[in-house]
């Protein structure tokens, strides 16, 4: 029992001071009691006068921090604890009940959420919440004993993964651990007129034995030991999921990619979902092909294969060409507009790797000037890398049929796995598509087209290709990423669209954006409908002119001349042209005329 572990915390004289309530005679508060007492002692809180007194900064701690990590509380019960700090603080002077009751009140929601987050929950807290499920007696280690194996194969909190409650789980048995030692070290080192927190029979054993001892009694009395010993199955280690260094590397890829974890990549076009075991084995499957890669003999592309991995599902899990990313590696001049073109995968192509012929090369980099030479050139690095793709295949994750190579749907459900480990944002098409219009848009205008397109037609389809869903699309790409930094990019989204079907009243109200407003109107000409392009505000046709402007590919000396041409038929000339487009994207306008030496407003 903690208390036993725990010495004077000041509990006995606390609960003597109390009014005698009858909510303050229930063995519910007693626990909450003990539990934010001992706390408050772990983490330094001073004693000098019997009872741990409570700071701000300790009590904000304790709610948002500690009783999340360490602590089950069962739901509707966090009341409690938020009195126990008002009535701890009431036995201090006025100046700190009041700090105290305003940093409670504020903290009041996030230590709700935080209690409520499963990205909080370890094993323990898990398993004492089944536990109480099924009548436990939580206080009683016989009965957590005899009822704690009908918990085998109780399924997750949805989005929790296993790997999730191992890390919080190990992150939160380091941090108790660390909290009891300094707490030992504290009074060894200036013994408290109370007495020491910790006794040296207590601390004997080891911190580990006595943070054990403290989460069976914020638990479940008994639930440590089982979880250690006939029931470790039910709590895996990090020795039980060495994928974790995969999932590590396709972070840092993400990070590379996007540079932040919540980000999302684009969701796979056919994913096939797998029971938490499967997932973890073929993750583990996953990581001996890449340790293996590594080795010499697959070198100069072995050691690739998580890049690979993440590029293939970065592009929504669409097949990519062997020969075109082994052209990539060798810094071979690739059109930027087919880097992310799917390819399509034959059937029954088996055998040695032989690197296509020279028109299908021509088509897959779009470089026209490419002759046998080249081909023969690139054969050695493409069966290089189409090595490590079969290897990776061995796994039955990845495929690789003639030139094509990407992630069967089962891979690509193990390569998402890996990513949610590590808190990369993952979403299924269903989750994307269930998302605001303007949190779609501004993840699609960072996606590859093929991924972004067909995302954003099922977004429309899913609700009934309306009017009105198209004009909310329509608005979160003109005005409500009107200033985005990378406005191009959302404004590029348009063109992914396939407004042929779109209601004509969705774009004539679109006319009078101004963002979108001139593309809108070539979708309706481009339809034979009527539209009056007096509507289409002039920041609108200055962007449709700034978009069309040669960008990436092609001397400048081409955009110079479209530049020329497009200001002499603008009203006031080459000026007024650049001062409209400065207003509506400075940032791309910068980036385009900029090179061309046009100076900015």
């Amino acid at each position: 029992m903690a208390e036993t572990v725990l010495t004077n915390t000041g509990l006995d004289r606390f609960l003597e001071l109390l009014d005698g309530r009858p909510e303050h005679r229930d063995p519910a508060f007693r626990r909450a009691a003990e539990i934010v007492l001992g706390l408050l002692s772990l983490r330094g809180a001073d004693r000098a006068g019997g009872l741990p007194e409570p700071t701000p900064e300790l009590v904000r701690r304790l709610l948002v921090e500690d009783l999340p990590a360490f602590v089950h509380i069962a739901p509707g019960e966090e009341a409690r604890y938020r009195a126990v700090v008002g009535e701890l603080a009431g036995r201090f002077d006025d100046g700190l009940r009041e700090r105290i009751a305003a940093v409670v009140e504020e903290s009041a929601g996030d230590f709700e959420r935080a209690m409520a987050d499963p990205g909080n929950l370890t094993w323990y807290r898990w398993y004492a919440s089944l536990l109480r499920t099924i009548g436990t007696d939580l206080d009683d280690p016989d009965d957590v004993r005899r009822r704690i194996g009908a918990l085998d194969g109780a399924p997750l909190p949805d989005g929790v993964l296993r790997a999730d409650l191992m890390g919080r789980t190990a992150l939160a048995d380091t941090v108790l651990a660390e909290a009891v030692a300094r707490a030992y070290v504290r009074d060894a080192e200036e013994p408290p007129a109370t007495g020491p927190l910790l006794s040296d029979h207590a601390v004997a054993g080891g911190v580990g034995r006595v943070a054990a001892a403290l989460l069976d009694r914020w638990t479940a009395a008994g639930l440590a030991e089982q979880l250690a010993g006939a029931y470790a199955r039910f709590a895996p280690g990090p020795d039980d999921f060495p994928h974790l260094v995969l999932a590590d590397a396709l972070l840092d890829e993400h990070m590379d990619y996007y540079g932040d974890p919540s980000i999302p990549v684009p969701p796979p076009f056919a994913v096939e979902p797998a029971p938490w075991d499967d997932a973890e084995r073929d993750a583990d499957a996953l990581l001996a092909a890449v340790e293996e890669l590594a080795e010499e003999e697959y070198e100069p592309y072995g050691g690739e294969a998580p890049h690979l991995l993440y590029a293939l599902y970065q592009r929504g899990c669409a097949a990519d060409s062997i020969a075109r990313r082994a052209a990539e590696y060798e810094d071979w001049t690739v059109d930027p507009a087919l880097e992310d073109v799917p390819v399509a995968v034959p059937e029954g192509v088996t055998g040695a790797y032989v690197t296509p012929p020279v028109p299908e090369l021509v088509r897959l980099l779009g470089s026209a000037g490419l002759g046998e030479d080249d081909r023969v050139r690139l054969e050695g690095p493409a069966r290089e890398l189409a090595a490590v793709a079969d290897r990776l295949a061995a796994t039955g994750l990845v495929l690789r049929s003639g030139d094509a190579f990407g992630l069967t749907p089962r891979g690509a459900a193990t390569v998402r796995y890996l990513l949610r480990v590590r808190r990369v944002a993952a979403p299924t098409t269903a989750e994307a598509v269930a998302w605001p219009a303007a949190e779609l848009v501004a993840a699609a205008a960072q996606w590859p087209h093929a991924p972004a397109a067909r995302v954003l037609a099922d977004w429309l389809h899913a609700r009934g290709d309306t009017a009105a869903a198209w004009s909310e699309l329509l608005a979160a790409l003109g005005s409500v990423h009107a200033h985005a930094a990378e406005g191009a990019d959302v404004r590029a989204l348009f063109g992914l669209l396939d407004t042929a079907t779109a209601p004509p009243d969705a774009l004539r109200a679109a006319l009078r954006d101004p963002v979108v407003g001139a593309d809108a109107l070539d979708a309706l000409r481009a339809r034979g409908e009527e539209a009056d392009p007096v509507k289409v505000p002039a920041s609108a046709r200055a962007l449709r002119v700034l978009d069309r402007l040669p960008g990436k590919k092609g001397p400048l000396e081409s955009r110079r001349a479209a530049f020329d041409a497009a200001a002499a038929e603008w009203p006031g000339g080459s000026a007024a042209l650049v001062r409209e487009m400065a207003e509506a994207d400075r940032h791309g306008t910068e980036r385009v005329l900029g090179p061309l030496g046009i100076r900015l407003p």
